[in-house]
Parts: structure tokens; sequence; C-alpha cells
């Protein structure tokens, strides 16, 4: 036991140093590197931060957060998030920033993401070096470390987790099976919609790619998928409400339009961000942000290598690779979207279908698959070799498929931290509720991003925000709010509720100097404090 907990630390550690590797030079400084020049890295800050006040003051309002007032349910706007925030909680709970907070939610998110992949591919190769290979090359892989502004996308852990567990109930039908399986769903579920949906497809491809192998045993492993089925779809309730009041009360879902502008293409398969190919031969088949899957030169040798040798070896690691290899081409056939008739079908079939906007994620299906295949293909090569060049040739593959895949030193932008000036809002006596000048319009709604992370000094209701949803009470308000400080915009805040103003002078330029005479001309504006070079702040009187 002592030899195991120290191994498991070991690879633990390895995990985390591989993580620190791949998104150097953040570790160097988590409280102050950032991606805070995108915003939905911004919105997920938030979104972290909101979840760990929240749940302790008022857990049955959690979906209730405080921007896009008077609108309910904004969690649900996009992804809940609430996995990661718990484990960024106790670093909120303790006064850290809400970027050092994302920072650490990231870097344990990349690490558990490839423990997770080396846990699956040690169960089914005993082999811990080819384990390490396979979950290298599914945490850090070209299509997640460009997603750094996307946690939910790095958090990625139950997708492995969920195919040992079904793997597990297909060859042995055991309850804890069951409940591990609707456990990793319900993380996921509490996590990411989308990765709910993706273990869903995944659990459908393991349970059709193997019905030879449990059709003899159909009751007891039918009866075992049908309880976990049940159970976390128990569990999963609580986090499944506001979306679904939302798609009632608002008609909150993707059309099949959307999902087209958010797909893979054949060509992003060859297309890679990491700095061996990008810039020798990838750069041509670099056109889209979400369309970024090429494997690796490596991945792809073992992946054949793989197949060919469990294919004619059979037993349970060849039903294990034609599992895979269905699920490879059940995540690169999803990604392309509507290109094929397959996610129509889909689509109508399985309603979580219809809340997902961004197809090219399917492609981490994709990815998956070829990471196990590839850690198979390391442990079947070993066995080929003497014990000391078997050692050699994987750890020589391990370095590679890291190299291969490595990006870093990646760009970042500093946090100077939320101005002072917001904490006067916490103390501020009576209702607050704030609304941020100037008020972007939908076409810039992600300019909003910095008013999120600024709203976690205060926590008071925000008329503004920037999620994957948009309100049509936020457009409604955009066509005035936006003439601010003309007296029909001032006017149409007080009507709205609107009791104080957050002023940033530097996003009116050039007319700053115009701005300022009206807004002093205005009787209904009263100055509270003033930040040289920075926000002001006033109450609408």
């Amino acid at each position: 036991m002592p030899r195991f907990r120290l191994e498991s630390a070991g690879i633990a550690s390895l995990c985390l140093l591989l993580a620190v590797l791949h998104t150097w030079p953040l570790a160097t400084a988590p409280g102050t590197l950032s991606r805070n020049d995108n915003g939905d890295a911004q919105l997920n800050e938030w979104a972290l931060a909101w979840v760990a006040h929240q749940l302790p003051r008022a857990p049955l309002r959690l979906f209730d957060a405080n921007i896009f007032y008077p609108e309910r349910d904004t969690l649900a706007y996009s992804e809940p998030l609430i996995v990661p925030a718990l484990m960024g909680a106790p670093l909120s709970w303790a006064g850290f920033s809400p970027v050092l907070v994302f920072n650490i939610v990231l870097l344990l998110g990349f690490a558990l993401t490839a423990w997770a992949g080396y846990a699956v591919a040690l169960e089914w190769t005993r082999d811990r070096v080819a384990a390490l290979v396979a979950g290298s090359a599914f945490a850090f892989n070209t299509h997640t470390l460009t997603r750094l502004a996307h946690v939910q996308g790095i958090h990625a852990w139950g997708l492995p987790l969920t195919l040992l567990a079904a793997d597990r109930l297909v060859v042995h039908a055991r309850w804890r099976d069951a409940v591990w399986l609707a456990i990793w769903m319900a993380a996921m579920a509490y996590t990411s919609g989308y990765l709910v949906v993706f273990g869903a497809i995944l659990v459908g491809v393991v349970v059709l790619a193997r019905v030879p192998e449990w059709l003899p045993r159909a009751l007891p492993v039918i009866t075992r998928f049908a309880f976990a089925t049940i159970l976390a779809a128990l569990m999963i309730v609580p986090v499944y409400l506001p979306y679904r009041r939302l798609e009632k009360t608002m008609g909150m879902k993707r059309s099949l339009e959307s999902v087209a502008e958010f797909s893979a293409t054949p060509l992003g398969y060859l297309a890679s961000g990491s700095r061996v190919h990008f810039e020798t031969w990838s750069k041509a088949f670099a056109r889209n942000p979400v369309d970024f899957f090429f494997p690796g030169v490596v991945v792809i040798v073992l992946t054949l290598l793989a197949i060919y040798w469990t294919v004619r070896a059979g037993g349970l690691t060849r039903r294990r690779t034609v599992t895979l290899v269905a699920l490879a081409l059940a995540g690169f056939v999803l990604s392309l979207g509507v290109q094929t008739p397959i996610y129509a079908w889909l689509y109508y079939a399985f309603p979580p279908m219809q809340g997902l906007r961004a197809a090219a994620r399917f492609g981490n299906l994709f990815l998956l698959a070829l990471a196990c295949l590839a850690g198979i293909g390391v442990a079947s090569l070993r066995s080929r070799l003497s014990p000391r060049r078997g050692v050699i040739v994987a750890v020589v593959l391990l370095v590679l498929v890291n190299l291969e895949a490595l990006r870093a030193p990646l760009y970042y932008t500093k946090f100077t931290g939320v101005p002072a000036i917001y904490s006067l809002l916490a103390h501020e006596p009576g209702p607050v509720v704030l609304v941020e000048v100037p008020f972007w319009p939908a076409s810039a709604v992600f300019q909003n991003g910095e008013y999120l992370v600024n709203a976690t000094a205060h926590w008071r209701p925000l008329m503004n925000g920037y999620s994957g949803y948009l309100p049509p009470s936020y457009r409604d308000n955009a066509q005035t709010f936006w003439f601010f400080p003309r007296p029909h915009a001032i006017e149409a805040m007080r009507r709205a509720g609107v009791t104080h103003v957050m002023i940033h002078p530097e996003h009116f330029a050039p007319n700053i100097d115009e701005m300022w005479q009206a807004v002093a001309a205005n009787p209904s504006l009263e100055r509270i404090a003033v930040t040289p070079g920075g926000p002001a702040l006033y109450r609408l009187k």
C-alpha cells in the first residue's frame, strides 16, 4: 500500500508538472497572468466566483446570478461550472482574485484530465508509461491548448472516467460500476452541458460496439446500465431544471443553422496550433479557431500500430480497440455538424443536442479515442521489445507526444486587479442596481466581460452581462442605454430600476470631455467617487 500511494502521488505530480509545462509561464504568476483579452475567460472567472459566493449563502438561488438584471436563471445562460468552482472555492473564500482562482482551476483541470486518461489506459494495458502517453495525448492536445479561456473544455476528465466505467459494466456488470458511471455523468452535467452530451454519446457507442460481448449476459448488463441512467438523471435534475425553464420561457436552444457556423471541417483534422506543426506545415489548415484537431504524428502512428496488432491478437483488447475506433468515427462525424445528416437525426432524436452550438467540440471524442489507442500501441510495442529497450522506447514516445503538442510559452495579458472603487458598492446602503457604461450593443456584448470580473468585488445586481445567450431585455436596454449620458438614456435607466452608474471614460474617447460635461450638467447624477484615469461611480437620483 505505501508503494502504491507513492506511485500514485508520483503520477499525480507528473500530470501537474505537465500542466505547468504546457501552460508556461502561467505558473510563474497565476495571480497576474490572464487571458482576459478574451471575454469567455472573464465570463468563466465570474462564474467560478459566483458559484463559490452563492452556494454557502443561498444554494436554492444559485442560478439567479447577478448579471442581466432583472432576468432569472442567468447562470444557466452558459455552462454551470459548479464542479470546477467547488475545486477553487477555498481560494475564493480566502479572498484570492478571480483570475488566480481561474488559473489554479485551469491547471487542476489539465492535470486531472491527464490523470483520468492515464487511469483508463493503465487498467487496459497494465503499463504505466503507456498510460502516461494516453493521458498526455488526451489532456494536452491542440484542441485543449487552444481553449485556455474555456475552463469547462479543460475539465474533460469525466469523459475517460465515463469510458472506464462503461467498459467495466460491459465486462463485469457490477452495481458499483453503474454507480460510478452515474457519478461521472452527473459530474460532467454540473460542469458543462457539452460534456454530459458527449458522455451520453460515448456510452451509447460502447454499448452498441460491444453488443456481441454483452448479449449473452443481456439481463444483468442492461439492468446495470438502466440503473446508472436513472441514477444519473435523478442527480442531474437540479442542474437541468434552470435550463429547461429557459428553454420554455425564452426558447433557449440552438438552431441547426447556428450549429453550422461552429462545426469542424475535415481539413481541421490537419490543423494544429503546436509550435512544431503550425510553423512548418499546418498553418495552411488553421482557418477557424474552433477547428484544431490534428492529434499528432506520434499518436497517429501508435494508433495504427494498436489497431494492427490488437485486431490480429483478438480477445478483450481487440474488442476495446474496435470500441475506440467506433468512438473516434462518431466524434469525427458529429464534429462536422450538419455537413452530414447524422447530426440532424440526433438533434431531433436526442433533445439535449439542441442546447449545443459548437458541434466541433465533438472532436473531443475523436481525440480521447486516439489517445487511448496510442496507449495501447505503446503497450503493444513494449511487449515486443526487451524490458530495457521497452522502457527506453516508451519514455522517448512520452516525451515526443508532449513535445509535439507543445505551444508554450503562451501569451497572457496582465491582470492588475479589480479597481478599488467597486468595493464601495458592497457597502452601499439600501438596494443597489448597477449599470456600467458604455452599455455595449449586442454586437459587442463580449466587452462586458470586464464588468463581470469587477462585479466579483460587490455581487450587486448588474444590468450588464455576457454569456452564451443574450436575453431580449438586454437588447432592448442597449437601444437606449448606449446613448448615455443623454437625458433619454438616463431616464430609461431610471425606469429600468437602475440606482448606480459606473462610468468608464476611456471607452468614450475621443469625446471624453463632452461626456463629462453632460454628466456634470445632469442633476440626476450624484458623484460618489472617481478613480484618477479610471472608472467613476455615480448615484442615480
